[in-house]
Protein backbone atom coordinates (compact mmCIF):
# COMPACT_ATOMS: atom_id res chain seq x y z
CA UNK A 1 0.00 0.00 0.00
CA UNK A 2 1.53 3.56 -1.43
CA UNK A 3 -0.40 6.71 -0.26
CA UNK A 4 0.37 10.50 -0.21
CA UNK A 5 -0.07 11.39 3.22
CA UNK A 6 3.06 10.44 5.81
CA UNK A 7 2.75 7.03 7.56
CA UNK A 8 2.60 8.77 11.17
CA UNK A 9 -1.06 10.87 10.23
CA UNK A 10 -2.29 7.14 9.17
CA UNK A 11 -0.96 6.04 12.63
CA UNK A 12 -2.10 8.99 14.24
CA UNK A 13 -5.94 8.54 12.53
CA UNK A 14 -5.86 5.19 13.38
CA UNK A 15 -5.19 6.14 16.78
CA UNK A 16 -7.75 7.99 17.05
CA UNK A 17 -10.76 5.58 15.88
CA UNK A 18 -9.50 3.27 18.69
CA UNK A 19 -9.52 6.13 21.50
CA UNK A 20 -12.41 7.93 20.73
CA UNK A 21 -15.14 5.51 18.92
CA UNK A 22 -16.61 8.82 16.75
CA UNK A 23 -20.14 7.82 16.36
CA UNK A 24 -20.91 7.76 12.52
CA UNK A 25 -24.41 8.00 11.61
CA UNK A 26 -24.88 6.17 8.49
CA UNK A 27 -28.07 6.65 5.98
CA UNK A 28 -27.24 3.85 4.06
CA UNK A 29 -28.78 0.96 1.92
CA UNK A 30 -29.99 -2.47 3.23
CA UNK A 31 -27.56 -4.26 1.02
CA UNK A 32 -24.59 -3.32 2.73
CA UNK A 33 -25.76 -2.53 6.10
CA UNK A 34 -24.69 -5.18 8.06
CA UNK A 35 -21.30 -4.79 6.66
CA UNK A 36 -20.58 -1.16 6.99
CA UNK A 37 -21.47 -1.41 10.92
CA UNK A 38 -18.95 -4.09 10.86
CA UNK A 39 -16.80 -2.57 9.48
CA UNK A 40 -17.26 0.55 11.25
CA UNK A 41 -16.88 -1.62 14.71
CA UNK A 42 -13.74 -3.25 13.33
CA UNK A 43 -12.09 -0.25 13.10
CA UNK A 44 -12.61 1.29 16.49
CA UNK A 45 -15.81 3.62 15.46
CA UNK A 46 -19.00 3.47 16.78
CA UNK A 47 -21.97 2.65 13.48
CA UNK A 48 -26.05 3.83 13.85
CA UNK A 49 -28.30 3.24 11.51
CA UNK A 50 -30.89 5.59 11.20
CA UNK A 51 -33.40 6.54 8.33
CA UNK A 52 -36.56 7.69 10.22
CA UNK A 53 -36.87 11.78 9.09
CA UNK A 54 -38.00 12.73 12.67
CA UNK A 55 -35.23 11.70 14.39
CA UNK A 56 -32.49 13.01 12.08
CA UNK A 57 -31.66 16.16 14.10
CA UNK A 58 -31.39 14.17 17.31
CA UNK A 59 -29.57 11.84 15.79
CA UNK A 60 -27.53 14.14 13.80
CA UNK A 61 -26.98 16.39 17.33
CA UNK A 62 -24.66 12.96 18.88
CA UNK A 63 -23.12 11.96 15.39
CA UNK A 64 -19.64 12.77 14.70
CA UNK A 65 -19.78 12.45 11.03
CA UNK A 66 -22.85 11.61 8.74
CA UNK A 67 -22.39 9.45 5.99
CA UNK A 68 -25.66 9.29 2.90
CA UNK A 69 -25.86 6.42 0.62
CA UNK A 70 -28.31 6.12 -2.25
CA UNK A 71 -28.00 2.59 -2.76
CA UNK A 72 -31.40 2.00 -2.35
CA UNK A 73 -33.30 4.71 -2.33
CA UNK A 74 -37.31 6.34 -2.20
CA UNK A 75 -38.72 9.02 -1.47
CA UNK A 76 -39.32 9.01 2.28
CA UNK A 77 -35.62 7.68 2.46
CA UNK A 78 -34.31 11.08 0.44
CA UNK A 79 -36.42 13.09 2.74
CA UNK A 80 -34.56 11.25 5.29
CA UNK A 81 -31.21 12.31 4.13
CA UNK A 82 -31.94 15.61 3.10
CA UNK A 83 -32.81 16.52 6.91
CA UNK A 84 -30.00 14.73 8.20
CA UNK A 85 -27.64 16.68 5.91
CA UNK A 86 -29.29 19.93 6.73
CA UNK A 87 -29.18 19.30 10.33
CA UNK A 88 -25.28 17.79 10.17
CA UNK A 89 -24.11 21.34 7.56
CA UNK A 90 -25.95 23.37 10.17
CA UNK A 91 -23.63 22.08 12.97
CA UNK A 92 -20.38 21.70 11.37
CA UNK A 93 -20.78 17.39 11.09
CA UNK A 94 -18.45 16.14 8.14
CA UNK A 95 -20.74 14.58 5.70
CA UNK A 96 -19.93 12.09 3.44
CA UNK A 97 -21.71 11.29 0.22
CA UNK A 98 -22.08 8.23 -1.54
CA UNK A 99 -23.85 8.58 -4.76
CA UNK A 100 -24.43 4.82 -5.48
CA UNK A 101 -25.16 4.03 -9.04
CA UNK A 102 -25.60 7.71 -10.20
CA UNK A 103 -25.50 7.71 -14.32
CA UNK A 104 -28.24 4.68 -13.96
CA UNK A 105 -31.18 6.57 -13.74
CA UNK A 106 -32.03 10.59 -14.27
CA UNK A 107 -33.71 9.87 -10.92
CA UNK A 108 -31.35 8.63 -9.30
CA UNK A 109 -28.26 11.12 -10.58
CA UNK A 110 -30.83 14.35 -9.83
CA UNK A 111 -31.22 12.85 -6.45
CA UNK A 112 -27.50 13.22 -6.09
CA UNK A 113 -27.39 16.24 -6.89
CA UNK A 114 -30.22 17.66 -4.91
CA UNK A 115 -28.14 16.47 -1.42
CA UNK A 116 -25.12 18.22 -2.65
CA UNK A 117 -27.00 21.21 -3.41
CA UNK A 118 -29.49 21.53 -0.04
CA UNK A 119 -26.70 19.62 2.23
CA UNK A 120 -23.38 20.69 0.86
CA UNK A 121 -21.05 17.26 1.77
CA UNK A 122 -17.94 18.01 2.81
CA UNK A 123 -16.52 14.87 0.91
CA UNK A 124 -17.95 12.99 -2.10
CA UNK A 125 -17.01 9.38 -2.73
CA UNK A 126 -17.41 7.16 -5.81
CA UNK A 127 -16.47 4.97 -8.46
CA UNK A 128 -15.67 6.43 -11.67
CA UNK A 129 -18.38 5.84 -13.35
CA UNK A 130 -20.39 7.66 -10.24
CA UNK A 131 -18.29 10.65 -10.60
CA UNK A 132 -18.19 11.11 -14.42
CA UNK A 133 -22.37 11.23 -13.82
CA UNK A 134 -22.67 14.02 -11.95
CA UNK A 135 -20.12 16.27 -13.90
CA UNK A 136 -21.45 14.95 -17.54
CA UNK A 137 -25.03 14.33 -18.09
CA UNK A 138 -24.23 11.87 -20.68
CA UNK A 139 -22.10 9.58 -18.72
CA UNK A 140 -24.13 6.64 -18.17
CA UNK A 141 -23.11 3.82 -15.03
CA UNK A 142 -23.51 0.18 -15.33
CA UNK A 143 -25.54 -0.37 -12.40
CA UNK A 144 -23.38 0.14 -9.02
CA UNK A 145 -20.60 -0.99 -10.67
CA UNK A 146 -17.95 1.39 -12.64
CA UNK A 147 -17.53 0.70 -16.44
CA UNK A 148 -14.78 3.99 -16.22
CA UNK A 149 -11.29 3.49 -14.62
CA UNK A 150 -10.27 6.17 -11.80
CA UNK A 151 -7.85 7.58 -13.58
CA UNK A 152 -10.31 8.55 -16.15
CA UNK A 153 -12.24 10.15 -13.68
CA UNK A 154 -10.00 12.69 -12.34
CA UNK A 155 -10.84 15.74 -14.46
CA UNK A 156 -14.23 15.04 -13.31
CA UNK A 157 -13.09 14.81 -10.17
CA UNK A 158 -11.61 17.97 -9.86
CA UNK A 159 -14.54 19.64 -11.66
CA UNK A 160 -17.15 18.36 -9.31
CA UNK A 161 -15.02 19.40 -5.83
CA UNK A 162 -14.20 23.09 -7.27
CA UNK A 163 -18.26 23.22 -8.00
CA UNK A 164 -20.03 21.45 -4.98
CA UNK A 165 -17.17 23.08 -2.98
CA UNK A 166 -16.21 19.77 -1.23
CA UNK A 167 -13.73 16.64 -1.27
CA UNK A 168 -14.00 13.90 -4.46
CA UNK A 169 -12.88 10.80 -3.67
CA UNK A 170 -12.77 8.05 -6.99
CA UNK A 171 -12.27 4.69 -5.68
CA UNK A 172 -10.34 2.28 -8.38
CA UNK A 173 -7.09 0.31 -8.95
CA UNK A 174 -5.42 3.74 -7.54
CA UNK A 175 -7.97 5.71 -5.34
CA UNK A 176 -7.51 9.74 -5.87
CA UNK A 177 -8.88 12.09 -3.37
CA UNK A 178 -8.39 15.62 -4.76
CA UNK A 179 -9.84 19.15 -3.42
CA UNK A 180 -9.64 20.24 -7.31
CA UNK A 181 -6.50 22.21 -6.76
CA UNK A 182 -4.17 19.07 -4.83
CA UNK A 183 -4.57 15.60 -5.61
CA UNK A 184 -3.42 12.67 -3.45
CA UNK A 185 -3.43 9.09 -4.24
CA UNK A 186 -3.88 5.37 -2.51
CA UNK A 187 -2.37 2.53 -4.51
CA UNK A 188 -3.21 -1.21 -3.22
CA UNK A 189 -5.52 -3.33 -2.22
CA UNK A 190 -6.47 -6.40 -4.27
CA UNK A 191 -8.26 -7.42 -7.27
CA UNK A 192 -10.93 -9.80 -5.39
CA UNK A 193 -12.25 -6.81 -3.44
CA UNK A 194 -14.78 -6.04 -6.66
CA UNK A 195 -15.94 -9.26 -6.22
CA UNK A 196 -16.98 -8.59 -2.31
CA UNK A 197 -20.62 -6.42 -2.53
CA UNK A 198 -20.48 -2.93 -0.70
CA UNK A 199 -16.43 -2.46 -0.20
CA UNK A 200 -17.22 1.15 -2.07
CA UNK A 201 -19.83 1.62 0.56
CA UNK A 202 -17.70 -0.07 3.23
CA UNK A 203 -14.73 2.81 2.03
CA UNK A 204 -17.40 5.39 2.37
CA UNK A 205 -18.69 4.59 5.66
CA UNK A 206 -14.80 4.65 6.86
CA UNK A 207 -13.76 8.30 5.05
CA UNK A 208 -16.67 9.46 7.19
CA UNK A 209 -15.22 7.09 10.70
CA UNK A 210 -12.18 9.15 9.91
CA UNK A 211 -13.51 12.68 9.11
CA UNK A 212 -15.34 12.82 12.32
CA UNK A 213 -11.66 12.81 14.26
CA UNK A 214 -9.27 14.30 11.35
CA UNK A 215 -10.73 17.89 10.62
CA UNK A 216 -8.66 17.57 7.19
CA UNK A 217 -11.09 16.38 5.14
CA UNK A 218 -8.41 15.29 2.67
CA UNK A 219 -6.07 13.73 5.13
CA UNK A 220 -9.09 12.07 6.50
CA UNK A 221 -10.16 10.60 3.27
CA UNK A 222 -6.75 9.56 2.04
CA UNK A 223 -6.48 8.04 5.58
CA UNK A 224 -9.70 6.13 5.17
CA UNK A 225 -9.04 4.55 1.80
CA UNK A 226 -5.43 3.85 2.96
CA UNK A 227 -7.14 1.48 5.48
CA UNK A 228 -9.51 -0.29 2.57
CA UNK A 229 -6.15 -0.84 0.52
CA UNK A 230 -3.66 -2.06 3.54
CA UNK A 231 -6.86 -4.57 5.33
CA UNK A 232 -7.87 -5.52 1.37
CA UNK A 233 -3.57 -6.21 0.96
CA UNK A 234 -3.56 -8.48 3.88
CA UNK A 235 -6.82 -9.92 3.50
CA UNK A 236 -6.24 -11.30 0.19
CA UNK A 237 -3.45 -13.03 1.24
CA UNK A 238 -5.33 -15.61 3.17
CA UNK A 239 -8.88 -15.45 0.97
CA UNK A 240 -10.14 -18.14 -0.90
CA UNK A 241 -12.33 -16.50 -2.57
CA UNK A 242 -14.89 -13.76 -1.93
CA UNK A 243 -16.68 -15.38 1.20
CA UNK A 244 -13.65 -15.55 2.86
CA UNK A 245 -12.79 -12.28 1.79
CA UNK A 246 -15.54 -10.63 3.44
CA UNK A 247 -14.64 -12.07 6.79
CA UNK A 248 -11.14 -11.84 6.38
CA UNK A 249 -11.06 -8.32 5.62
CA UNK A 250 -13.01 -7.00 8.55
CA UNK A 251 -10.45 -9.22 10.71
CA UNK A 252 -7.86 -7.28 9.43
CA UNK A 253 -9.35 -4.05 10.20
CA UNK A 254 -10.27 -4.94 13.16
CA UNK A 255 -6.09 -5.77 13.79
CA UNK A 256 -4.88 -2.60 12.40
CA UNK A 257 -2.45 -1.32 14.70
CA UNK A 258 -1.20 2.34 14.63
CA UNK A 259 1.89 1.60 16.16
CA UNK A 260 2.86 -0.50 13.18
CA UNK A 261 3.02 2.44 10.65
CA UNK A 262 4.64 4.80 13.21
CA UNK A 263 8.43 4.26 11.58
Amino acid sequence: MNCSIPTTDFARILAALRSQSPLVHNITNYVVMNNSANALLAIGASPVMAHWKEEMEEMVAIAGALVINIGTLDSEWIEGMIAAGIAAHHRGTPIVLDPVGAGATSQRTEAAWRIIRECHPTIIRGNGSEIMALVKADVKSKGVDSSASSHSALESAKELALTAGCVVVISGEVDYITDGHTTYTVEGGHPIMTSVTGMGCTASALVGACAAVEPNPMVAATAAMAIMSLAGEKAATVARGNGSMQMAFLDELYNLRAELYTK
